[in-house]
């Protein structure tokens, strides 16, 4: 009796570990299918833009069935917020690792560091900054659903708090460190546009040269530049 009871839970117990690893492997698998449906809606927005990349052509890339993709996402907008969000996140740990050279930092160098940390990112992966242009008409998002544009503007101004944070530590007040921020926001994205389009050669300027002497006129006018 003791045996046949051994028994039964010696095969319960595989038959719960069969059971978990399945669902383990069944949630890798869909993480996989995922990734390979938004490498596929990534390459498709980059060379169609939103209107050219339709479900249809980002599930021929992927290699599925338009749907298929409904599986794992709701609509191309869904799709597009989910690329947007990586993106973000990609941002935001860039700035939080971005350090001054040299063993002690000020604010000044923090406040640097940060602001090109964002500007660098968007510089050199110029199709990132495009990316979150596609669903605007206008000046109105189409097709987020109000928590998603929230979640995803929350993203955006956790990537430019840390140099709201470094104004605030060289003396400006919130309300100031915010205007600053913004501004420094407003000059790194024009900035790109005009390299972006090659509008900027109708200047005969350079993009990094702009935006270091934008720096340089924004940390003058702090209060505690000097220190």
């Amino acid at each position: 009796m003791e045996k046949s009871t051994a028994v039964r839970k010696n095969t319960a117990r595989k038959s719960g570990d069969t059971a978990a690893s399945r669902v383990a492997r069944e949630s890798t698998l869909n993480q996989a299918r995922r990734t390979l449906i938004l490498d596929a809606a990534r390459s498709a927005f980059f060379e169609l833009g939103l209107d050219g990349a339709s479900l249809r052509e980002i599930a021929k890339r992927a290699g599925y069935t338009p749907g298929a993709i409904y599986s794992y996402f709701v609509n191309l907008e869904e799709i597009y917020g989910a690329l947007l969000g990586e993106s973000l996140q990609r941002l935001n740990q860039v700035v939080e690792a971005a350090k001054p050279s040299g063993k002690s930092a000020s604010s000044i160098d923090l406040l640097r560091a940060k602001a090109e940390a964002f500007y660098v990112f968007y510089r050199d992966n110029p199709k990132e900054l495009d990316l979150g242009f596609y669903l605007f008409d206008g000046m109105k998002p189409r097709g987020l659903t109000a928590e998603l544009n929230q979640e995803l503007n929350d993203q955006l101004m956790a990537a430019l708090n840390p140099v709201q944070v470094q104004l605030e530590a060289l003396g400006l007040s919130t309300e100031e460190a915010v205007l600053e921020t913004s501004a420094v926001f407003a000059h790194i994205v024009g900035v790109l546009v005009l390299n972006n389009t090659g509008r900027i050669r109708l200047f005969k300027q350079n993009p990094d040269t702009l935006f270091e002497r934008y720096m340089d006129s924004l940390i003058q006018g702090l209060p505690l530049s000097q220190v």
